[in-house]
């Protein structure tokens, strides 16, 4: 489905804030602690699924 390039744009700019949103949060990791390193490796590959989504969709109108 194609959506409007304001609508695309604003996809866009949503799932890129949430990353630096997330990243910015991020205090010092305990990285002895798998649980807590696995869950925001987890995190971190969600937001890159969703900036890649919201880009993908405009190749795929072109």
């Amino acid at each position: 489905m194609t959506h409007p390039t304001a609508v695309r744009e604003a996809a866009r700019v949503v799932a890129i804030e949430a990353a630096r949103a997330y990243v910015a949060n991020i205090r010092p990791i305990d990285l002895t602690n798998p649980g807590i390193l696995t869950g925001h490796l987890m995190a971190a590959e969600t937001l890159l699924m969703d900036i890649v989504a919201a880009h993908a969709e405009t190749e795929g109108a072109a």
